[in-house]
């Protein structure tokens, strides 16, 4: 069982920066995708950015230009540079890998990320 603990959240300012990361305790290479979700109070969860095994990425409109996601196997973590933040990026931002050849889906336990006006 492959654990997924994110850092890097905090309170940060309309306009600031944070990059997240996610720490995987085995190897991420075999995972075929790694993404961020995000969840608000009162909101369902959604898809941020994913990256797969080969690179590919892919954004959701609202962070599209301003989040990178990006992956580094040897050190096991996945990132997510987040810059010009606005309020409504306000939420529990939440680590997931999906291993395509045994279909298992791992996720973390979320960091918390508040952007004030």
């Amino acid at each position: 069982q492959v654990q997924l603990v994110e850092s890097g959240g905090g309170l940060v300012q309309a306009g600031g920066s944070l990059r997240l990361s996610c720490l995987a305790s085995q190897s991420i290479f075999s995972i075929t995708v790694m993404g961020w979700y995000r969840q608000a109070p009162g909101n369902q969860r959604e898809l941020v950015a994913k990256i797969t095994s080969g690179g590919s990425t892919n954004y959701a409109d609202s962070v599209k230009g301003r989040f990178t996601i990006s992956r580094d196997n040897a050190k096991n973590t996945v990132y997510l540079s987040m810059n010009s933040l606005k309020p409504e990026d306000t939420a529990v931002y939440i680590c997931n890998g999906e291993r395509y050849s045994t279909r298992t889906t791992y996720w973390g336990q979320g960091t918390q990320v508040t952007v004030s006006s």
